[in-house]
C-alpha cells in the first residue's frame, strides 16, 4: 500500500484562547475543541462552522469524549470536576466532584453508562452517570503521578501516569497488572484491533507496547516533546501512526517499520503541535496547536466513497 501525503484542508481560529484538545465524535461526523477559556466547543470541521458552545467550568478545560450515540459529551477540567452535557441543549445535565486536583483526560466506557477520570491528585475515578449518584463508583488510586490517559474497552480500563507505568484493571475478574516503561508518559492510545498500546513519552520517543504482555514492540523517533505533553495517534487502518512535536511539525510513521513517511510541517512560526486526533474511518487527522485546529486530510475521494 503506497503512502499518500497528508494535506491542509482547512485552519480553524478556534476562538477559546489555547486549545487544549481536539476530540472527534464517535463517527468522525464533528469535532470537539477543549479551551483554555474554560469552554468546549462543538464544530462541523468539513466546513469550519462552531455548531455549539458549552460554558460551565471554572477553569480550562482538559479533555472531552461524546458518547456512543452522540448524544452527550463528558468533559474534563483543571476546577476538579467533570460535567456530563446534553449535546443538543448544551446544558450541563451532571456535574461530578471528587478529585482533589485538576482532571486532566475523561472517556466512557463502550455503552457510555460509565465515565472514567484521571487527574493531578494520581486517581482514576469511575462514575456512574445514568443514575443520579454523585459518588464515584470505583476509586483507583495505585499511581504514584498525575494520570495522563484512560482508556476502557469492554475487559478493561488501561491508564498512563506520569510514573512511567501502564496500569490494567481488568473488570471481569477484579485484576491490576502494571508494565513498567519508565520514562514519564504523557498520552497513551490503541490500535483499532485493540492488540497494542502507543505511548508518547516525554523523552521525545514513541513506543508501541504490546497489550498482552506489557512487551516493547517498536519505538519511533524524530518528535520532539520538550517536557510538553504531547499526544500521538494511530490512523484508522492501523498502519501509520504519528505524534506531534514542540517544533511546529507532526511526524507521520510506518508503524511495521518504523521509518518516518511525512515529516507534517503544520507551522513555520513554530509553536507546540500537543494535541490531535485522528478519524475513526477516515484518512483525515486534526492538530492543535495555540488557538487553531488544523483540518490534514489525504483528499482521496474515491476511498472516502468506498468507505462511506
Amino acid at each position: 500500500m503506497t503512502f499518500q501525503e497528508f494535506r491542509c484542508l482547512r485552519v480553524i481560529d478556534c476562538k477559546q484562547g489555547a486549545v487544549r484538545a481536539v476530540r472527534y465524535n464517535v463517527d468522525g461526523t464533528y469535532c470537539l475543541t477543549c479551551g483554555s477559556d474554560k469552554k468546549l466547543k462543538l464544530w462541523n470541521h468539513k466546513t469550519g462552522l462552531l455548531l455549539k458552545t458549552y460554558g460551565g467550568h471554572a477553569d480550562e478545560v482538559t479533555d472531552a469524549a461524546g458518547s456512543c450515540e452522540s448524544s452527550n459529551i463528558v468533559t474534563a477540567s483543571l476546577d476538579k470536576s467533570i460535567i456530563y452535557w446534553d449535546v443538543s441543549t448544551g446544558a450541563p445535565v451532571r456535574r461530578l466532584r471528587g478529585h482533589a486536583g485538576g482532571v486532566k483526560c475523561v472517556c466512557f466506557n463502550e455503552d457510555s453508562s460509565i465515565a472514567i477520570s484521571g487527574g493531578r491528585d494520581n486517581a482514576v475515578f469511575c462514575w456512574d452517570i445514568r443514575t443520579r449518584r454523585l459518588e464515584p463508583v470505583q476509586m483507583m488510586r495505585e499511581a504514584k503521578d498525575c494520570i495522563t490517559s484512560v482508556l476502557c474497552n469492554e475487559n478493561k480500563i488501561i491508564t498512563a501516569s506520569l510514573d512511567g507505568c501502564v496500569r490494567y484493571y481488568d473488570i471481569r475478574v477484579g485484576e491490576l497488572t502494571c508494565d513498567k516503561v519508565g520514562v514519564p508518559i504523557t498520552y497513551l492510545t490503541m490500535t483499532r484491533d485493540e492488540q497494542c498500546l502507543l505511548a508518547a513519552c516525554q523523552d521525545s520517543v514513541v513506543r508501541l507496547l504490546d497489550c498482552d504482555s506489557g512487551g516493547l514492540l517498536s519505538e519511533y523517533k524524530g518528535s520532539e516533546s520538550d517536557d510538553y505533553h504531547i499526544e500521538c495517534g494511530i490512523m484508522s487502518n492501523d498502519a501509520h501512526i504519528l505524534s506531534g512535536s514542540s517544533n511546529g511539525d507532526a511526524i507521520v510513521w510506518d508503524l511495521l517499520e518504523g521509518k518516518i513517511l511525512q515529516n507534517v510541517e503544520i507551522s513555520k512560526t513554530g509553536g507546540v503541535v500537543h494535541s490531535l486526533a485522528t478519524h475513526p474511518k477516515l484518512n483525515e487527522i486534526l492538530f492543535a496547536r495555540r488557538r487553531d485546529v488544523y483540518v490534514y486530510s489525504t483528499e482521496v475521494e474515491d476511498e472516502i466513497m468506498d468507505i462511506l
